[in-house]
């Protein structure tokens, strides 16, 4: 059985974690195949977003026991390769030109958790549970941390990687974890609405749009505006913008 199942719908591309009799926890081939998959769609021009997903009962149950256990026997450099192994793939989903939207059922725990931060957009079934329980095995959620401090504020990132704690998709919201939770019932139609909005913008905005606000991180004032110029700038020169001025002066 594949690790992950690729379907495209129009310009949406889903890509569905596929291990569901184990949660589908996070093992070396699953991480391989969901890496060969983002860097895939940076071939394809058409599509306009990805959506990650899991299959059967939960998002992603984080590191299954076989990498627990790979974890105990590794030495330092056994270790740190492993651990590089989920740095590239929580940067490559930062660097992928179109967005990509974490679309969280059942569980997303520890590192399935820390995938569906990493995502652009986060969006949770009603019933959804979440939780960086990595403390309570003497583990630490490092790499994910990098990324969930610059999501929510300094004390309640503190809270969520110190306790260990599980929380819902209400919560998630809350937080400022997650952008919209949908309901149990309807809620691989309401992904799918939600999704379709990229169909409808320029794609070539959406990607100069998500490669800046990532690349502001850490600039100052000044420089976050000049080089938020030089977008600008070129944004006025791509063809969605030349057509777009086209049809808003037609219309008037």
């Amino acid at each position: 059985m594949s690790e992950i199942i690729v379907e495209t719908a129009n310009s949406i591309q889903t890509i569905t974690l596929n291990r569901p009799e184990k949660r589908n926890a996070l093992n070396d081939a699953l991480l391989g195949a969901l890496k060969d998959a983002l860097r895939e769609t940076e071939t394809n021009e058409n599509l306009r977003a990805v959506v990650i997903r899991g299959a059967g009962k939960d998002f992603c149950s984080g590191a299954d026991l076989s990498a627990l256990q790979k974890i105990a026997e590794s030495d330092v450099l056994e270790n740190l390769w492993d651990a590089e192994n989920l740095l590239e793939l929580l940067a490559m989903i930062r660097k992928i030109k179109i967005p990509v939207i974490a679309a969280v059922h059942g569980r997303a725990l520890a590192g399935g958790c820390g995938l569906a931060t990493a995502c652009d957009i986060v969006v949770a079934a009603k019933s959804a549970r979440f939780g960086y329980p990595e403390v309570k095995i003497g583990f630490v959620p490092a790499m994910v941390m990098a990324i969930l401090r610059r999501n929510l504020a300094e004390k309640k990132s503190f809270e969520l990687i110190t306790q260990g704690f599980e929380f819902s998709a209400a919560e998630a919201r809350e937080f400022g974890l997650i952008n919209r939770v949908f309901e149990d019932e309807t809620f691989d139609e309401d992904v799918k609405n939600y999704v379709s909005v990229y169909e409808k913008v320029s794609r070539s905005a959406v990607v100069l749009s998500k490669k800046l606000l990532y690349q502001m991180d850490g600039m100052n004032f000044e420089t976050a505006l000049e080089t938020g110029a030089e977008v600008n700038t070129i944004a006025r020169l791509t063809e969605d913008c030349r057509q777009g001025i086209a049809r808003f002066l037609k219309k008037d």
